[in-house]
């Protein structure tokens, strides 16, 4: 089969269009034939972390495909199914948070190939009103998106929701979720072709990054909950727009891991700092649902070819896309 294969140097100049063997179903895995695949940052990080001795790695969370072979012990899936990827692995029950949960995509072979072998457990009925490219770029960003605001975030219908850094693939699921569950969205970005994309999706407002938000966001139009990417250095802008009692939801940190915060203005308020990352199986099942009964469709912001793969990671390192990067898979 065809793949991307990532070894040699950390980055993207070591990953290499190359083929490698098809994989077989060991007992509880089946084999998808892949029609399509989605990128995310976690890609753009494993290979960063990745050194030369390395063992050779297929990258990609994202996916959706055609189950070709079912293993032993495998009955309530069957060869035909159209099928989509869960990328959580060992994860099967909310509660059960791990410490880092593992993904198809690093530790694990991933999607950006023509097949895959996965357990069985990671793969579900492909939602029937999604394209193959919808769905090839649904699982990693919606999960994270549909966890961080409804099982830590509770986000309620009538709360105003701030999302900074609209664009990225978790930023545009949650837009969309957001508005369909009734809450008014205010996102941010530098760019004014990315503020007017959300305005035309929903948006309630598109502030620019470099704006006082303090006076657009002030005490008569408080944020009850706000969806943080991007950390520390926007956390004084936080203080200034969101309501006593209000939620910060965490689940990334693009401008560095430490955090330093005045106490006071965490406790006085009574602020939630909340993290978050993934999801599990059951939120997972719950996300699909979701989606399906309010019929919400990932923006795809373009499509690649597999051969291509590194030309759309240098799009999606660039940050110029808005949604969801596909890769089609031939």
């Amino acid at each position: 089969m065809n793949a991307m294969i990532h070894s040699g140097q950390a980055g993207l100049n070591g990953l290499h269009y190359s083929s490698r063997a098809i994989p077989a179903a060991a007992p509880g895995q089946v084999v998808v034939q892949l029609r399509s695949a989605g990128l995310n940052h976690r890609d753009l990080f494993i290979m960063s972390d990745r050194k030369p001795q390395d063992t050779p790695l297929i990258p990609g969370s994202d996916g959706a495909g055609v189950v070709v072979e079912v293993g032993q012990g495998v009955h309530h899936i069957s060869v035909g199914d159209p099928v989509i990827i869960h990328p959580t692995l060992d994860w099967e029950h909310t509660a059960d948070v791990p410490v880092v949960p593992g993904i198809v995509g690093g530790p694990s072979d991933g999607t950006l190939a023509q097949y895959i072998a996965l357990p069985a457990g990671n793969v579900l009925p492909k939602p029937a009103h999604l394209s193959w490219i919808e769905a090839g770029v649904l699982p990693l960003a919606a999960l994270t998106a549909y966890r961080a605001l409804f099982t830590q975030g509770v986000l309620k219908a009538g709360e105003h929701l701030f999302i900074p850094g609209i664009g990225g693939g978790v930023a545009t699921y949650a837009l969309l979720m957001a508005i369909a569950a009734g809450a008014k969205v205010t996102v941010s970005s530098r760019s004014e072709a990315k503020r007017a994309e959300a305005m035309r999706l929903g948006a309630f407002q598109a502030l620019d990054s470099h704006a006082d938000w303090g006076n657009m966001l002030n005490k008569d139009n408080p944020v009850d909950i706000i969806l943080d990417s991007i950390g520390q250095v926007m956390f004084p802008k936080y203080e200034q727009i969101i309501r006593p009692g209000g939620r910060i939801v965490m689940f990334g940190a693009s401008s560095g891991d430490e955090l330093h915060l005045p106490i006071r203005s965490i406790f006085f308020p009574q602020i939630s700092l909340i993290g978050t990352s993934m999801g599990s199986r059951e939120e997972f099942v719950q996300m699909l649902n979701w989606v399906e009964q309010h019929q919400i469709r990932p923006v795809v912001d373009s499509i690649y070819s597999l051969r291509d793969t590194t030309q759309a990671f240098e799009r999606m390192e660039k940050g110029e896309q808005f949604g969801n990067i596909a890769i089609q898979i031939d």
